[in-house]
């Protein structure tokens, strides 16, 4: 017998691609989640945010007789933000609004192709967002937003991040069913997706 024992060779052989694809895979999710959870926490922060400055407004208009001009505008900004960081996560936790009755009725594998179509107008939804929201940011970026003074182009930039953002939860679970993960398992609680 040889030192060490068949143990050690096994434990010595170096990792299946599946491991290592499934390692991967999961730190890859794991940053993702985070990437997730932060715009999650902006977009909540933009949110409340906004609820304050238009209390305030409301508040100085009637009670001040005096409304600030940079609230409004602000507002705006504001919900550019929360919208489209609030809707990318939306799209990673799949929580959107869908028509789903037919995917109680197939198979699972055409439960896969049927989903994986759906993340690719997602995703090709997404590029369009980045692509059409830097073309707007390039065209407003000479103009000034008369109450806040910053670039008109900033009223863009939530659109262009959200894509982005968008395109990558997408592509995230393209990839993940591809590689043969399930991605879906916990989406429908109908047990077929185990299989």
């Amino acid at each position: 017998m040889e030192a060490g024992g068949p143990d050690v060779a096994r434990a010595s052989a170096p990792p299946s691609s599946e491991g290592g694809l499934k390692a991967f895979w999961l730190g890859t999710e794991r940053v993702l989640a985070q990437l997730a959870r932060f715009a999650l926490w902006v977009s909540g922060a933009g949110l409340t945010l906004m609820t304050v400055i238009i209390f305030w407004q409301v508040f100085s208009r009637y009670l001040l007789n005096s409304s600030p001009s940079w609230t409004e505008s602000f507002s705006v900004l504001l919900m550019g933000w929360f919208i489209f960081l609030g809707a990318a996560v939306g799209v990673r936790e799949r929580t959107h609004l869908g028509f789903d009755v037919l995917l109680y009725f197939l198979p699972a594998s055409a439960k896969a192709v049927l989903r994986s179509i759906s993340d690719v107008v997602v995703l090709a939804f997404g590029f369009g967002m980045i692509v059409y929201g830097v073309q707007l940011a390039r065209l407003t970026w000479n103009t000034v937003m008369p109450s806040l003074e910053l670039p008109g182009g900033v009223g863009f930039l939530p659109v262009v991040l959200g894509g982005a953002l968008v395109c990558l939860f997408s592509l995230e679970r393209l990839a993940g069913r591809f590689a043969g993960l399930p991605v879906d398992a916990d989406q429908y609680a109908t047990g077929e997706e185990d299989l």
